[in-house]
Parts: C-alpha cells; sequence; structure tokens
C-alpha cells in the first residue's frame, strides 16, 4: 500500500512540474531546498519546482538564470532536478527567481514538435517508422526505418507536415495510465510504464512523450527537409524547424548572391553560369599540363644534350617533387644509359629524385636513398630504379647532392 501511495505522489509530483504545467512559462518562482556540488566539483541546486527542463527523451536541457546565477546545464539525478551553476548562491538564500533562456526554449521545442509532425507523415503516408532522432545545434535528424526514399516521397512527407502546421491545430498533452493506453492509436509503443504522458495532435498523432512542444503547430511556423544520407539499411533525415528555417534561408540566399556576383550572373542563371566557368577552367588546366609537360620534356632535352657522362646532377629551388619525378622520367625514357639526379630546396624543406634508364652502368637508386635519408631526418621510399623523398634542410642542395654522386662512384 506504501509502495502505491508513493508511486501515485511521484507522477503527481512530475505533472505539477512548472515545465509540464505551462510550457510557455518563461519566469518563475521557487524555493531552493539544497545546495551540493557533485562529485565532479559541479555546483548545482534543487528547486521545490522548476521551468528548466532537464536532458531527456531527445531534447537537450534549459539554460537561463536563477537569482542572477547562470545556469549552465540541467538534469535529472535519482529523482531531483539539479540545476548546474556557475556559482553557488548565499549560504541563507532559500528565495529565488528564475528566468529561462526563452529563445533556446522555444527553439528547442519548435524542432521537437517539427519531428513529431514530419515522422508522423511518414508514417500516415508511407508507412516508414521513425527508429532514432537527434536534435542538434543547427540540424535535426530522424532515420527512417527504410532504405530508399524517393524525391516524390519527400516533397509529399514534407507538403503534407507543413499543412499540419498551417492548420494550426492544437498539441495536447494527456497523462494516462497504462490500461488507458488501449483507448489511443499510439504511433509508437512506449517504453515507460506506470503514468505515461502522451502528446497529441488530434487526428494527426497520438506518441508518448516527456518533452516540452509549443501549444499549436501553428507555432512550429515551417518544417524544411535538407538532405538525406544512408544509414546502413536506414535513412537518414536532415531538417529544420521554426526560427532555423529562416537561418537556413539567410545564409544559403548570401551563397547563392555571393556566388552569381562572383560569377557575373542573376541568381537565377548561377549553374549555367558556374558550370561555364569550371568547363573554361578545366580547359585552362588542360592548357597549362600540356604547356608544363612542353616545357619538361624541352628541359630534358637541354639537359641531355648538355650531360655527356651519362649522370645529369642539378639543384632547383622551389620545384615540387612531382616535377622532378616527371623530368627524371623523361630523361630516363629518353636515354636508358643515364642516370638522373636532383634536389630541390623550399623554405626549411629538401626534396630528391634518383632515377637511373634500364641500360644505365649505376647501381641501385635505394643506396642513396638509404645513405641521404638520415642526414636530412628525411621518409622517402622507390625501388632500384626510382626513388625519391624529402626531409630538413640540415645542409644546403649542393651539398646533398654531393652526396647523392659519392653513393654511385
Amino acid at each position: 500500500m506504501i509502495k502505491i501511495v508513493d508511486n501515485i505522489r511521484e507522477r503527481e509530483k512530475m505533472q505539477e512540474l512548472f515545465y509540464y504545467q505551462d510550457v510557455m512559462m518563461k519566469e518563475f518562482d521557487a524555493t531552493i531546498i539544497k545546495q551540493e556540488v557533485d562529485e565532479e566539483g559541479r555546483k548545482y541546486i534543487v528547486l521545490d519546482n522548476t521551468a528548466f527542463y532537464p536532458t531527456g527523451g531527445g531534447q537537450p536541457h534549459d539554460t537561463g538564470m536563477i537569482k542572477g546565477v547562470k545556469v549552465i546545464d540541467v538534469e535529472k539525478i535519482d529523482g531531483e532536478i539539479r540545476h548546474y551553476v556557475t556559482e553557488s548562491l548565499p549560504e541563507f538564500t532559500t528565495q529565488v527567481h528564475g528566468v529561462l533562456d526563452w529563445q533556446r526554449r522555444f527553439d528547442h521545442m519548435q524542432q521537437h514538435a517539427g519531428q513529431h509532425i514530419l515522422t508522423a507523415a511518414f508514417v500516415e503516408l508511407f508507412n516508414y517508422p521513425t527508429v532514432s532522432f537527434h536534435l542538434g545545434t543547427e540540424t535535426l535528424t530522424i532515420d527512417i526505418d527504410t532504405a530508399k526514399i524517393s524525391d516524390e516521397e519527400l516533397a509529399s512527407v514534407e507538403k503534407r507536415a507543413n499543412d499540419i502546421i498551417l492548420e494550426n491545430r492544437p498539441i495536447e498533452t494527456k497523462w494516462v495510465t497504462e490500461k488507458e493506453l488501449a483507448n489511443y492509436t499510439l504511433r509508437k509503443a512506449v517504453a515507460v510504464t506506470g503514468e505515461i504522458r502522451l502528446v497529441i495532435i488530434p487526428d494527426f498523432d497520438y506518441n508518448g512523450c516527456g518533452g516540452t512542444h509549443p501549444t499549436s503547430t501553428g507555432q512550429v511556423q515551417a518544417i524544411k527537409i535538407l538532405t538525406t544520407e544512408k544509414q546502413k539499411k536506414k535513412t537518414r533525415v536532415h531538417f529544420v524547424c521554426g526560427g532555423r528555417v529562416l537561418h537556413e534561408l539567410h545564409w544559403r540566399k548570401k551563397e547563392l548572391s555571393d556566388t552569381a556576383r562572383l560569377a557575373n550572373s542573376p541568381e537565377e542563371g548561377t549553374v549555367q553560369a558556374v558550370t561555364k566557368l569550371l568547363q573554361t577552367q578545366k580547359g585552362l588546366e588542360k592548357a597549362l599540363a600540356d604547356a608544363n609537360n612542353q616545357l619538361i620534356a624541352f628541359e630534358a632535352k637541354s639537359l641531355l644534350q648538355e650531360s655527356d657522362e651519362h649522370l645529369i646532377r642539378k639543384t632547383f629551388t622551389s620545384r615540387s617533387v612531382q616535377e622532378l619525378q616527371q623530368l627524371a622520367r623523361v630523361i630516363i625514357s629518353a636515354n636508358e644509359e643515364t642516370t638522373a639526379l636532383f634536389v630541390s630546396e623550399q623554405a626549411d624543406k629538401l626534396q630528391f629524385v634518383a632515377a637511373k634508364g634500364a641500360a644505365a652502368q649505376f647501381g641501385s637508386m635505394k643506396e642513396i636513398a638509404n645513405t641521404i635519408l638520415p642526414v636530412i631526418h628525411g621518409k622517402g621510399g622507390g625501388n632500384d630504379t626510382f626513388v625519391q623523398g624529402g626531409g630538413e634542410a640540415t645542409i644546403s642542395s649542393e651539398e646533398l647532392l654531393e652526396q647523392m654522386t659519392k653513393v654511385l662512384a
């Protein structure tokens, strides 16, 4: 009998919480029950009642102020709601005034209610249930129990959700017992027992939920699906609701305007203008690559003409290792008896390439790498005919080239 009475009292206490009595409450007065510090050294306050919502049910906690002190986290632990604060209140403080960060709270209510509406639309139209939900700082996601969703389905679901918002249906809450659940067609089975809180959008969605929501669908303002991605055998839907829709529209409009300005095009022609620019860029890149290849071929021919010992040695400044590799390959392909040793200096780094043709008289190029890499504290790799690497400029490029040459002696 005592246990039954305790359970009833616990349910009554839940229903009496300010954030359940009036979700639109922005300020409240309360009495301090205790001030303590948890095992992690965090200061917290417990009140006899509160409008601050603790983290739970997929909804983040509220923040705000208690008697001028910042509330940075709210959690329900061991049956009590702890308001974690930046500093403790004076020891004998008993009565306090709490103020919620209403912008944060109302945003969470918009997003949470919007998730209910979108999830219900997926079930109503296509029988795709939601298996998980995440409310992030910028966007929301729901994982839908289907491997594929078409663009047409997404458009239909988004339209249905926004129609429900425009109808400005009431969002009701009701506490029921497990036995009374049979009177409602729930979207999904509830995981809790005892007294259960239902969030109801009449003739559309009935769902067990402990979170906070606005009092009507119109307060959600709007829902916009942003993108989808595969998540194992599910589909993750990214979307925003309410004020976040305007935020998304603002930055996307700015990006479009800036892009159109750069492309010297009206906004409605941005795609075509950018496509044309990309095609031009690809053409220029190809022309530049062709010209670079011609220059390297000319450079290789010049170096071969200047060499009479089948050994080409040269240092460079600010030459990429890729260019050194290309130059070396052109040389040993043009004359298989030739060996090429190149070093490039860039700031405080040295890079090298050592390559020999198929008929070259010198030994393994790997011996060069094994000898000089410790000197420059570097890394490299390759095989007996072609190696490359780089490291610190512990010596000059000319000195490194001399050490590479000595290995061949």
